[in-house]
């Protein structure tokens, strides 16, 4: 049985704790926050539980082999690092750090202590994003010509990072599972319309060294919710909609043909045909992503097998992150990416 502690029990904190709750060979030992109500809140629901304000008990609890980490981000690395050095498994709320130059020093630290570090990218988990992904790995889409997600809805405002750092990075979490490949340049631009508070509307774009470009739309001001991917291929099209109950995942015959042909005087022209097929909607696992994520996660300590979204992953993300985060202030100058092979 793997003991469990999480500290933080706001907005994604209960979902964790029930996930790994009742995930199989696994046991929430303890929770920490620093709010009263949320502590009585776990006891009323787990009374076999015990909680705490203080993230050192659960540190030195024997009886915890993993810590979760789901507080504000300017907190993940210092409690991801000392839940490490106490030689504790984690599991760290996306992003996995404010930086990249953190992402580094946690990943290096989860080498020296032999442990887990994984983020929580839960949307690689989800069977739609999985079914892509086979779907790319496949050639069913042939090459790509261009991804293009838009992630709107209004609010949750947060106080602590950009519109980007809180929904593009879900983006660029699958962006980063489904492609395998890492983008060159990045450049973006956003903007603020509350006073004194992050960006709040964003644009980035993600340029490539094939002919892929990627496009992202991120917005807290938006009168409507929507979450949608569309991937482009020479062969095939998907759209990606995590808010169509029936049909999360279609795929589309459609897209364009090119023939050259001669005329009448021998001068040669290149012709754009249109191809339009049918659309057929795959059959999805229907598991919660973070459940299946849970059980990910504990599976890869007991077998010491890197997780699918590790700090690797976890880096990348927030490099691109941080490359946005810079051409916005510089109203969408480009920013070139340099990849390190041990972390690409």
């Amino acid at each position: 049985m793997i003991g469990i502690g999480v500290i933080g029990y706001g907005y994604w904190g209960p979902n964790l704790v029930r996930n790994f709750s009742e995930a199989p060979g696994s046991r929430v030992v303890s929770v920490c926050d620093l709010r009263a109500e949320r502590r009585a809140q776990v006891e009323a629901r787990y009374p076999a539980t015990k909680t705490t304000s203080d993230p050192k008990d659960l540190f030195t609890d024997p009886a915890i082999d993993a810590i979760i980490v789901a507080t504000p981000v300017s907190t993940h690395f210092p409690l991801a690092m000392q839940a490490l050095r106490s030689g504790k498994h984690v599991f760290v709320e996306k992003p996995l750090a404010g930086t990249s130059e953190q992402c580094e020093l946690l990943l290096e630290e989860a080498r020296r202590t032999n442990r887990i570090l994984m983020v929580d990218h839960t949307f690689v988990y989800t069977g739609a994003v999985r079914k892509i992904k086979e779907l790319i790995q496949d050639g069913k889409l042939g090459e790509l010509y261009y991804y293009d997600s838009v992630s709107v809805n209004l609010g949750l405002f947060q106080h602590d990072v950009s519109v980007l750092w809180d929904l593009a990075v879900h983006d660029l979490a699958i962006m980063d599972y489904l492609l395998g490949d890492h983008p060159s340049a990045v450049s973006a631009v956003g903007m603020a319309h509350v006073p004194g508070q992050p960006k709040d509307v964003a644009y980035l774009n993600c340029f490539f060294n094939s002919h892929l470009i990627a496009h992202f739309h991120v917005n807290w001001l938006s009168p409507v919710k929507i979450r949608q991917t569309l991937i482009g291929g020479n062969r095939q099209m998907v759209v990606y909609d995590d808010l169509d109950p029936s049909e999360r995942v279609k795929v589309y015959n459609k897209g364009i043909t090119l023939n050259n042909s001669a005329d009448t005087e021998g001068i040669y022209q290149l012709l754009v045909g249109y191809r339009s097929g049918d659309m057929w909607a795959p059959q999805l696992d229907g598991t919660e992503a973070l459940r299946t994520e849970a059980i990910h996660f504990l599976d890869c300590i007991r077998n010491g097998t890197p997780p699918i979204t590790d700090a690797n992953a976890g880096l990348r993300v927030v490099k691109i992150l941080e490359a946005a985060t810079l051409s916005v202030s510089q109203r969408g100058r480009p920013v070139e990416l340099v990849w390190e092979n041990e972390y690409a």
